[in-house]
């Protein structure tokens, strides 16, 4: 007997993490494994704000605890940009700093379920969405999406999942982790659909500035204003920035649940580092050119990835319009001799590729997709040029 909680017990660790601590360990002893597992830029966060940090370091005043809610000035930073480059205008107050985008996860869903409440799932979702859900006592409900329709669901789909017990569905554009980007006319149905049925909204909109091809980003709450009321836009720095390590999120929420979150990090987390914060203004109000140059070369690694992959036997691969990753269907590859293996799952499939060809994907069944795998393209080119030439050599 443990005595660690049932819902803790319950909860399944997060298979990215794993597949990265796992890669880590065959470097340590000396193979030379690439990564393709997290989701993390490659990039060193921009010198303008690595400066505004060293400086905050200095400033006694963030030596001492701030708001749990977040500093004023950054509340107010996300708020102006949300109306800067989405189109949503919002007052500070609907702004709650979190520990990460992961925190703003964490919370909106705690701040809005109750045991027993279904939350909707497209599938393939981001592996903390479920465990989330569950760890508020709510029931995780998925919507699958095929690789035909570029992994994204629709009203129909939608409609057929709900009951009566549904209580939120999550929506992610771009997407972790197939990189798929919902049209403004689909965001918008998908948005009235869940208005019109008095379902709350989770939409993570951490990619929103990764977006490639011509392809455009659109903001639920904005395209399908009638949802606004029930949506909790959940963000951060981490991706667009360059800011991983620096855990800074935000949920934008309707009054009463931007109270709530504000109650429930009042007496969790507190407020987020004070130096973070910092820095989390001078990565909004700064320059974008970094930003601009990241995306830039994530584009050019998109392209890269995809007709790469593509010329690989047994693979299915769409072409991602946003975030960093793509996500091939391996059904073609099962039961086929990879890397002297046969596998027979993509979880199977994932742990030869690891072993025998030393690169590191992460296996569909941990967004609830099986049969296929995600790779993240937040390498360098080099990196990520030798990888899917290992995978190719291993196959046959």
């Amino acid at each position: 007997m443990s005595g660690v909680s049932q819902r803790l017990e319950a909860v399944t660790p997060s298979a990215t993490m794993a597949i990265t601590a796992r890669a880590a360990e065959l470097r340590a002893q000396g193979e030379a494994v690439i990564g393709f597992g997290a989701g993390e830029p490659d990039f060193p966060t921009p010198e303008h704000i690595v400066e505004a940090a060293l400086a905050a370091v200095r400033d006694v005043r963030n030596h001492k605890y701030s708001p749990a809610p977040g500093l004023p000035e950054l509340r107010e930073a996300v708020a102006a940009i949300a109306g800067r480059d989405a189109g949503y205008d919002v007052s500070p107050s609907q702004v709650i700093i979190t520990p990460g985008g992961k925190g703003a996860v964490y919370a909106t869903f705690q701040a809005l379920i109750d045991p027993g409440d279904e939350v909707l799932l497209p599938a393939p979702y981001w592996v903390s969405y479920p465990e989330g859900a569950k760890l508020a006592g709510g029931v995780p409900v998925a919507v699958p999406a095929t690789v035909d329709a570029g992994f994204k669901v629709t009203v129909d789909q939608l409609e057929a999942a709900r009951t009566e017990r549904t209580k939120m569905l999550v929506f992610c554009s771009p997407s972790n982790p197939t990189g798929a980007l919902y049209s403004a006319a689909e965001t918008a149905a998908i948005g009235r659909w869940a208005a019109e049925h008095g379902i709350w909204v989770m939409s993570d909109e951490i990619y929103q500035y990764l977006v490639y091809g011509g392809a455009e980003f659109s903001s639920l709450p904005v395209v399908a204003p009638e949802a606004a009321e029930r949506t909790v836009v959940v963000h951060g720095v981490a991706k667009t920035f360059a800011m991983t390590g620096w855990r800074v999120g935000w949920a934008i929420a309707p009054e009463p649940v931007a109270k709530a979150i504000g109650k429930l990090q009042s007496h969790s987390t507190s407020n987020v580092a004070n130096v973070s914060q910092r820095a989390a203004i001078a990565a909004l109000t700064g320059p974008m050119d970094p930003v601009w140059e990241m995306r830039k070369a994530f584009d050019r690694r998109r392209r890269i990835a995809h007709e790469g992959l593509s010329q690989i036997p047994g693979l299915v691969v769409p072409e991602p319009e946003g975030a960093f990753y793509v996500f091939p269907s391996v059904e073609g590859q099962l039961g086929m001799r990879v890397a002297g293996a046969t596998p027979t799952t993509s979880m199977e499939l994932a742990a030869v590729l690891l072993d025998e060809a030393k690169i590191a994907v992460v296996p569909g069944e941990a967004f609830g997709a099986p049969g296929s795998v995600r790779l993240s393209y937040a390498l360098g080119d080099d990196d990520l040029i030798e990888g899917i030439e290992r995978w190719a050599a291993a196959v046959g």
